[in-house]
């Protein structure tokens, strides 16, 4: 990548990033509709850090402190959750915490990231089903269910163990990766979505298809996840089995894309039901500067 090229790619991300945060100002973002303006949803919804953490991602590019005021309070309004109690709270506190608490201590120190960071951590290992040897992803009558998502999510409990030293936020990280790998990735490398467990005995039961299009076809976003996760349970392990785990994942994906490369939302539907793409390829250009 040239140097030119670098400095226009910059440009643009900083441009384009900037409007957004004037459009978007304090609200909850999920995504944009038709009409380009984006939405603004409750706080403790799964993708609540995925803007802040862009913000972060942009200060520390850019070293603006547009975008670091603008990412600042995020860490504090995901905590709120953590005491009101008509709220339920899942293992999406990885996603929800590391584009904030997490990269906002990295990046500036700040000790009340760092709390909140091992506060949502605590959380998640305490989702942990030492029978089974599972994190459950939901909560009331699906304490038992596991879902490939869950996957990214325990990259919380591995920077967990490195800010604290207690190694035990790792071998739960780990643990639930054997679990993952030994029902969630079938033989070929394609994942499956929900995983049902009983969660007095830790036997596992069934999968469900979830976000694919059934129980035994192949979600490709799921099977994204799954690729990039394992192969960080690899580097946070020393593990081969979870680095050759994920390379039957990428051998999968990669002999599953149709011509264009743009992967559909799930990799085995019927040539007539192959309507919708799992990406956006048609944006709107950029102002360049």
């Amino acid at each position: 990548m040239t140097s030119s090229y670098w400095q226009e790619l910059m440009c643009r991300l900083d441009t384009k990033v900037e409007q957004m945060v004037e459009q978007i100002g304090d609200k909850c973002p999920h995504f944009a509709g038709k009409d380009g303006k984006f939405d603004d949803i409750g706080s403790d919804w799964w993708t609540t850090g995925f803007w802040p953490g862009l913000l972060w991602i942009m200060h520390d590019m850019t070293r603006k402190d547009l975008y670091k005021e603008a990412a600042w309070y995020w860490d504090g309004t995901l905590e709120e959750w953590f005491i009101k109690p008509t709220v339920e709270m899942h293992h999406d506190v990885g996603f929800q915490f590391l584009p904030t608490g997490v990269i906002k201590h990295t990046i500036t120190g700040d000790e009340d990231a760092l709390r909140r960071g091992i506060e949502a951590a605590n959380f998640l290992a305490a989702s942990y089903n030492p029978v089974g040897k599972f994190i459950r992803a939901w909560n009331e009558d699906k304490y038992g269910w596991v879902i490939i998502d869950c996957m990214l999510n325990i990259s919380l409990l591995f920077w967990a163990s490195k800010v604290s030293g207690d190694p035990r936020y790792k071998h739960i990280a780990i643990s639930h990766a054997e679990t993952t790998m030994q029902y969630g990735i079938r033989e070929d490398g394609s994942t499956k979505h929900i995983l049902s467990f009983d969660a007095e005995t830790g036997a596992y039961i069934e999968n469900f298809g979830g976000q694919g299009y059934s129980a035994e076809s192949s979600w490709s976003r799921g099977t994204a996840w799954g690729l990039y996760s394992f192969i960080n349970t690899y580097r946070h392990s020393g593990d081969e089995r979870f680095l050759n785990t994920a390379k039957r994942i990428a051998h999968y994906f990669i002999s599953a894309l149709p011509e264009d490369q743009v992967p559909y939302w799930d990799f085995r539907l019927a040539d007539d039901e192959r309507m919708f793409k799992d990406t956006l390829r048609h944006l709107s250009p950029l102002q360049v500067c």
